[in-house]
């Protein structure tokens, strides 16, 4: 038979392969095989919205106005970001902004600098 993963959401059998990515009929769930296969063998890979590798220590800008959940404040574009830590999860940044404190961040909207 096929040795396709089971979803990861869900853990229906009833998998298929579409372009490079998995996708789930029972719960619509799509996920890239790559990007499993990468975080199993080299523990946790976080890439910005360019595509760059980050560490824990580097710097990031933020790309975009991000709503701060729960108050009136907003992360203006350009602000840098030092001493990332990197966390599993869909969060995948831990930092510190001035001025608003600890946050956590999704690496899709920021750079590496």
């Amino acid at each position: 038979m096929s040795s396709l993963p089971k979803c990861p959401q869900c853990s229906s059998e009833y998998t298929y392969e579409d372009r490079g990515l998995f996708i789930c009929p029972e719960c619509s769930h799509e996920w890239s095989g790559e990007t499993e296969q990468t975080e199993s063998s080299e523990g946790l890979v976080v890439k910005d919205a360019n595509g760059n590798l980050l560490a824990d220590g580097d710097s990031i800008t933020v790309i975009k106005d991000l709503k701060v959940k729960g108050s009136s404040l907003v992360v203006k574009v350009g602000t840098k970001v030092k001493n990332i830590r990197l966390v599993d999860g869909d969060h995948n940044i831990d930092c510190k902004i001035d001025g608003i404190g600890a946050m956590k961040l999704k690496s899709e909207f920021v750079k590496k600098l």
